[in-house]
């Protein structure tokens, strides 16, 4: 696995890996049919952005690292209520 590849799997820096990995599956499932994976395809998309404005939000107001950690996603997630995407 390449160095990249190996970056987009580690947890601390792709959020949405549980969403990537769905839809992944689904592709698999569906034989490449995308029309069957528009689901999977916008849970994905909201995850991106959900984080997104979380690590433009923790860059305004200087907290390092920009994206939170597995870790701390866990405890934003869980002061939430759960995933709000």
């Amino acid at each position: 696995m390449d160095k990249n590849a190996r970056k987009l799997r580690n947890q601390d820096v792709n959020p949405c890996l549980e969403e990537t990995d769905a839809s992944q599956k689904c592709l698999d499932a569906y034989k490449y049919d995308k029309d069957m994976c528009s689901a999977y395809f916008q849970r994905y998309r909201n995850c991106r952005k959900y984080w997104h404005n979380i690590m433009v939000q923790r860059r305004r107001d200087g907290v390092k690292p920009d994206m939170p950690t597995a870790a701390e996603r866990q405890e934003i997630l869980a002061a939430v209520g759960g995933k709000p995407y």
